[in-house]
């Protein structure tokens, strides 16, 4: 087919579906006849192989974005080079696919499925950085309540049962993405077995090198295990809204949280 055939509305509406220049696009009608959908399909294909090989360039910059889908729920990162994709609203809203897409699959780490790396695909060919899924957990519950912070950089899930107002729901995620140290169970019963042990090891053995008596220095043991879990427990910390509290005295009656999650960009 030759240029002359090839009207300049087709060209837009080709630039419009892949961010491409107008020559591109023009020359790939020529290549596919005029057949629009062959020539989008051989832009995209070529420009994924180019981008394929910048791989090895960083993506140190990105978003977090949680989606809940039913009794499941999806908080995920989606990684890019520079602050200003990051920023763009086309590559939030493909981020917030990803994760509705993510929160279909089964509980545990999300799977990047070939729907989800062909989506990020067409951002990616758009914009010529070096975006990929950071990874990210799906999570299955009774109800959920997100938080996401303003930058778009972290953010917390929370899985839990019973009626749980929207307020307390966003707070208590609040306190997860602020908290430090950051909780690493939701009380006792989760702290790793490993962790617990170790921590008990050391009360008792700085107990004992207080010298005092046994009875005195188990139960220093034993207090200083009480600091220790409501430290590193999200309903033994203090509100990050109120440090009068814990998280567990904020809690309405009825309502269990189940499972937390915690997500920054670039350290999943």
């Amino acid at each position: 087919m030759t240029t002359a055939n090839i009207s300049p509305k087709d060209v837009m509406a080709l630039r419009e579906r892949t961010g491409l220049g107008m020559m591109d696009c023009k020359a790939a009608l020529i290549e596919a006849n005029g057949d629009p959908r062959l020539a989008e399909e051989r832009l995209r294909e070529k420009l994924k192989g180019k981008m394929d090989t910048r791989t090895d360039r960083a993506a140190g910059e990105g978003c977090v974005t949680v989606a809940i889908v039913g009794n499941k729920a999806c908080i995920c990162e989606v990684r890019a080079e520079t602050d200003f994709t990051a920023r763009n609203p086309e590559f939030r809203e493909m981020a917030n696919e990803l994760a509705k897409m993510a929160a279909a699959g089964a509980a545990g780490a999300a799977v990047n499925t070939d729907a989800m790396k062909k989506r990020l695909d067409e951002v990616r060919i758009k914009t010529g950085e070096n975006l990929s899924f950071g990874g990210g957990e799906v999570v299955e519950g009774a109800g959920f309540a997100s938080y996401v912070h303003h930058d778009g950089k972290k953010g917390a899930l929370i899985a839990y049962s019973g009626t749980l107002d929207a307020d307390t729901g966003t707070g208590i995620c609040q306190h997860v993405v602020a908290a430090s140290p950051a909780p690493i169970a939701v009380d006792e019963a989760g702290v790793p077995a490993d962790v617990k042990a170790k921590k008990e090891s050391e009360a008792v053995e700085e107990a004992k090198a207080s010298g005092k008596p046994a009875q005195i220095a188990e139960q220093m043991a034993k207090g200083k295990m009480r600091k220790f879990f409501e430290e590193v427990t999200l309903l033994g910390q203090k509100y990050v809204r109120d440090d009068k509290k814990a998280i567990k005295e904020i809690l309405p009656a009825g309502v269990t949280i189940h499972r937390f999650v915690r997500m920054n960009v670039g350290q999943h």
